[in-house]
């Protein structure tokens, strides 16, 4: 069918046999699929919930929209690109910095969206003018430096926000995700995320039993106060049923301004994740590629329109379908309904939201770091070849503007600073560097785009990178 929703049988729909697929538009049976849309519930759970908490938002509207969005997702792909649609890291750093200058929720979600409705923009651009537009503007080496300065500009919030609150619990927390990440394997390893804050949970409700109330920075009070780890309180207050808080977003230049660069990174993510995607299924998914992405932006916009946070397809997921060899759209259908089910029960989002600040300075140490090392992933896989001054130069002053918060005062209530500045002084510098070069260094450039931006927490997914190789 024209939406992708008219699955055929694979099979009597048993489990497939080594060396079997089920494409996106077969299915198993029924029992099955939901037991793989499960598995793909449990897979984008993590950071999902992780990255609202992160940013101030409301986790349990976070996990509905993921749902409303996927669905969305799949509808405008027309079922081609098997994927879910959760929350995105790309925007950590832009909601940190619109905080640090006092934008409220509002002003964060208003900036989110704009960001949304430029994704999908470029999104229609891709799709119109094919996808060597991508590598045309946003080349590996611009997009890599993008995504570094992102994650790295995060590294004061971990130290000034998050670590004072409980260094011991952060600490901990630290190190079971480390552990978890490189000893566990196949699905335990891709929620390593996940386990460190169930970990750090428990951890901090040990602490106040043993040790009783800690003395020190307290967000909600701004400042040292003597309080209890885990307070529970607003747990028992909240009700099984019912719909999460919404709230309209608020449109501000500036903080608009920092959240735009996010949109280079997604746009290189959701490349990343449909080359891996037609890799797997041996299918040629560039002309969906604009789809796609212009689907995220979509996404993104539609949540953040009512307060929730901003998505992105999932490497998780991605994971889940390596490990299965199941590519069933249907699947994925079921997770998003089960995800807008969780989103609806008040409890959930309570317990979620009362993750001590101790475990997310520990969470968010790995995370924001991993953040930053995408950007030499990208790197990596295209071969950028640093030796070039074209490549050397606008990056090496795009990232120390970016990761150090260098601000441009331009009048009293406008300025470029960090994320923004470091975005824009990357991209205007190479592309005047590249026409400004002699021949030789603007031919030093790889000739296909191969990069992703993807959180791989855990093993490494068979199919999740197609590296860049140099023609013999």
């Amino acid at each position: 069918m024209a939406l992708g929703l008219g699955w055929k049988l694979h099979g009597d729909g048993s489990t497939p046999p080594p060396g079997e697929v089920v494409r996106p538009d077969e299915r198993l049976s029924w029992p099955r699929t939901v037991g793989l849309g499960a598995q793909h519930v449990v897979a984008m759970f993590g950071a999902t919930f992780v990255f609202p908490i992160v940013m101030g938002l409301d986790p349990n509207l976070a996990i509905m929209m993921s749902g409303v969005a996927t669905i969305l997702f799949l509808l405008i792909v027309q079922g081609k690109v098997p994927s879910y649609l959760g929350t995105s890291a790309s925007f950590v750093g832009a909601v940190a910095a619109i905080r640090a200058a006092g934008g409220g929720d509002a002003t964060v979600t208003g900036a989110i969206l704009v960001a949304g409705l430029a994704l999908a923009a470029c999104g229609l651009v891709i799709h119109f003018l094919g996808a060597q537009v991508i590598h045309a503007i946003l080349p590996p080496v611009v997009t890599g430096a993008v995504v570094m300065l992102i994650g790295f500009n995060l590294a004061p919030v971990v130290a000034n926000v998050y670590w004072p609150q409980d260094q011991w619990t952060a600490l901990n927390t630290t190190a079971v995700v480390i552990v978890a990440a490189v000893l566990l394997r196949g699905f335990w390893a891709r929620i390593a995320v996940l386990i460190g804050l169930v970990a750090g949970f428990v951890l901090s409700w040990l602490f106040d039993w043993v040790f009783g109330q800690i003395t020190s920075w307290d967000p909600a009070a701004g400042k040292v106060t003597t309080h209890w780890r885990v307070n529970l309180a607003a747990v028992d207050q909240a009700s099984w049923f019912g719909l999460p808080d919404l709230h309209a977003p608020d449109f501000k230049t500036s903080a608009i301004l920092v959240a735009l660069p996010a949109v280079v990174a997604l746009i290189a993510e959701n490349t990343g994740h449909v080359k891996a995607v037609a890799e797997m299924t041996e299918t040629d998914l560039d002309p969906s590629l604009g789809k796609a992405i212009f689907a995220d932006g979509v996404g993104t916009a539609l949540a953040s329109s009512v307060g929730g946070s901003p998505t992105t397809t999932y490497a998780e997921n991605i994971g889940v379908m390596a490990a299965t060899r199941v590519y069933s759209t249907a699947a994925y259908y079921v997770a998003a309904v089960v995800a807008i089910l969780f989103g609806l029960c008040p409890k959930f989002g309570a317990l979620v939201a009362a993750t001590p600040g101790g475990v997310l300075g520990g969470i968010t140490v790995v995370l924001y770091g991993m953040i930053g090392l995408l950007g030499a992933k990208i790197w990596i896989e295209n071969r950028v070849d640093f030796a070039n001054p074209v490549n050397l130069v606008p990056v090496a002053a795009g990232l120390i503007a970016g990761i150090g918060d260098v601000s441009l005062t331009f009048t009293e209530n406008f300025q470029l600073t960090g994320i923004a500045l470091g975005t824009l002084v990357t991209i205007v510098a190479y592309h005047l560097l590249r026409a400004a070069a002699p021949g030789h260094l603007r031919e030093r450039q790889p000739d296909t785009y191969q990069g992703g931006a993807a959180i791989p927490v855990g093993k490494v997914e068979a199919g999740a990178v197609s590296p860049h190789r140099e023609k013999p």
